[in-house]
């Protein structure tokens, strides 16, 4: 991937805060809150000088209205320097591994040798906007000085411009949401109900045992919640351990409530989280005595059109990736894979196997493969972990990473899906 001549990006640690489902224990906080959380309990467990951090970059895909700025909020409040440069990134559900890509640039160019790059969302904390009419009069309301200036501004005012905008949840170009996309691919992908739904359960199943074995707790920092602080989060709240085949078959469609096959159950719920990556040098990493998790190999994004399959990108960018590393899907002891919903990992997969897809829609003489469901998201996923959008990636490749450096695994491949028919995928290979 890295052009000859170019540094080795190493991923020295990672942590998130618990994954709660929005409007429960973290539904008074903010992004910025949550991601300067992250962020600050990185610093501290990782003994990290501030004044070594050449940059923070974070994502968010809701940002503040007040706080647009993700990146510059979280570096005052995680209490870094303030001479840290930051930047804020928005790719969807791929924002922080658009994040961690753009750190790893710098850092093998040369331009940087210790990044913080992560994500955060509060799903709890929307901003809710008036409408474009309203918010016109407003300005000029704003603008006026004198009595009939005023009168003039608020002239022709009628109580439904008052009608809250809320950010949107369909795809602009075809007016479909995720949830629709979904039922789109499983039908035509011919996905089952009983196939997601076995999916979902063996997510929530394989995610209570990576919290009751004690390999996802250290993965997380406990958070105060505000605003009184007096209480303290320090678990995931959404893992259903005695969740049955027998209770998700119940749930009805949400999308498609005659025909559709995508449920509340076996989708990933609207999340508060946030995640954050401490990337460096190699040489840095070595000069401070540090342990390496595991380098960044190669990586790779990838856009379709959203009419056709949205949440297929996977599909598009793993393979490139692959490439980009020298290796094939049989070199690939680990893989990591977003759960937006099951119907949609479901189809991912079925595609990485598919010559026909692999020859249309590729250009490739021969499919990716099979992934052995035995290395696929040995943890659970985001359907039972949940999905703060912007934290999900710097989750998973904090897991990845963790779980290359424990299993004695070479290589791991994680891959993103995201609105707008985008795609991410990247390779890991194992720390020295």
């Amino acid at each position: 991937m890295f052009p000859s001549g170019t540094r080795r990006v190493a991923i020295v640690g990672g942590f998130r805060t618990p994954f709660l489902r929005a409007g429960t224990q973290f539904e008074k906080m903010t992004a910025v809150e949550l991601g300067a959380a992250a962020v600050k309990e990185l610093v501290i467990r990782l003994d990290v000088d501030t004044s070594e951090i050449d940059e923070v970059i974070y994502g968010t895909v809701i940002p503040s209205v007040s706080r647009p700025n993700i990146a510059r909020e979280v570096v005052f409040d995680a209490n870094l320097s303030q001479k840290t440069p930051a930047a804020s990134v928005i790719m969807a559900c791929a924002s922080s591994n658009r994040a961690i890509t753009d750190s790893s640039e710098k850092i093998a160019l040369g331009l940087a040798n210790v990044v913080v790059a992560g994500g955060s969302e509060c799903l709890s904390d929307v901003p809710i906007l008036f409408s474009r009419e309203f918010a016109r009069r407003l300005v000029k309301l704003s603008k006026a000085k004198t009595p009939a200036q005023k009168a003039k501004a608020l002239a022709g005012f009628r109580p439904g411009e008052l009608a809250p905008v809320a950010p949107a949840i369909a795809e602009y170009t075809t007016g479909l949401s995720m949830g629709q996309s979904a039922e789109k691919m499983a039908k035509e992908n011919h996905i089952s109900r009983e196939a997601q739904d076995e999916y979902a359960l063996s997510s929530h199943r394989k995610a209570a045992a990576g919290w009751d074995s004690g390999l996802l707790p250290p993965e997380v920092v406990p958070v105060p919640i505000g605003p009184r602080y007096e209480e303290v989060a320090t678990t995931d709240n959404i893992i259903r351990r005695d969740s049955t085949l027998e209770q998700l078959a119940k749930l009805p469609p949400v999308f498609d409530r005659k025909f559709g096959t995508v449920t509340a159950g076996n989708s990933s719920p609207l999340t508060d989280g946030a995640s954050a990556v401490l990337l460096m040098s190699e040489e840095r990493a070595r000069a401070q005595g540090r342990r390496i998790l595991a380098f960044v190999r190669s990586w790779a994004f990838s856009a379709l059109d959203p009419g056709d399959q949205l949440l297929q990108g996977p599909a598009y960018a793993a393979p490139i990736a692959l490439d980009r590393a020298g290796l094939k899907l049989s070199d690939i002891g680990r893989v990591e894979m977003h759960e937006a919903f099951a119907a949609q990992v479901l189809s991912n997969l079925q595609a990485f196997a598919s010559q026909a897809f692999a020859r249309e829609k590729l250009g490739r003489d021969a499919p990716l493969g099979e992934v052995d469901p035995k290395i696929l998201n040995l943890y659970g996923g985001s359907i039972a972990i949940g999905h703060p959008f912007a934290a999900t990636g710097a989750r998973i490749v904090t897991t990845l990473a963790n779980e290359l450096t424990r299993s004695k695994v070479q290589f791991g491949l994680l891959t993103v899906c995201a609105a707008g028919g985008l795609g991410h995928a990247m390779v890991l290979e194992r720390g020295e």
